[in-house]
């Protein structure tokens, strides 16, 4: 039973994940999110986390990577509007 919730747990998150960055590339490709904007990042972030808990746990080095190295860039972009406020 646990390993079920545990895993019903894991695929909720990647497809957070999913999600939240597919909103974040609509939002900006049709104008009602720029790049620059808190919830953009935020998105960005958030989803790409997610996809790597999902792509690590499912042994799936290749979109993991790019996750990571999506949420590094989200987190800089965070870091740097935070320092601006």
């Amino acid at each position: 039973m646990k390993t079920q919730k545990a895993n019903w747990a894991a695929e909720a998150v990647g497809w957070y994940g999913t999600v939240a960055i597919l909103i974040a590339y609509a939002s900006v490709s049709f104008g009602w999110l720029t790049s620059d904007n808190l919830i953009f990042q935020l998105l960005n972030f958030t989803g790409a986390i997610g996809i790597v808990i999902i792509s690590l746990l499912k042994k799936a080095y290749p979109p993991a990577t790019l996750n990571i190295i999506w949420s590094i860039i989200a987190l800089v972009a965070l870091i740097g509007m935070l320092m601006r406020l």
